[in-house]
């Protein structure tokens, strides 16, 4: 349920919107993966949590831009 409501957060956003969601979570993931590295990071699943939300976000930019055309 948690992930159907954020993909449908994600689809009310315009491109711009999620384009500087998709910087943030770039980010996140950056400083998650350098924590990871210096063995900081306590919760290694949200790594993967972030990673399949960038796909998210990537992927409705594409087919909002694909409908666009």
């Amino acid at each position: 349920m948690k992930i159907k409501n954020y993909v449908e957060e994600l689809k009310a956003k315009s491109v711009a919107e999620l384009q500087e969601e998709l910087v943030a979570a770039k980010k996140e993931l950056f400083n998650l993966r350098f924590q990871n590295a210096t063995n900081q990071l306590e919760n290694t699943s949200r790594i993967r949590e972030v990673r399949k939300n960038i796909a998210r976000i990537q992927t409705i930019i594409a087919q909002k831009e694909k409908a666009a055309q």
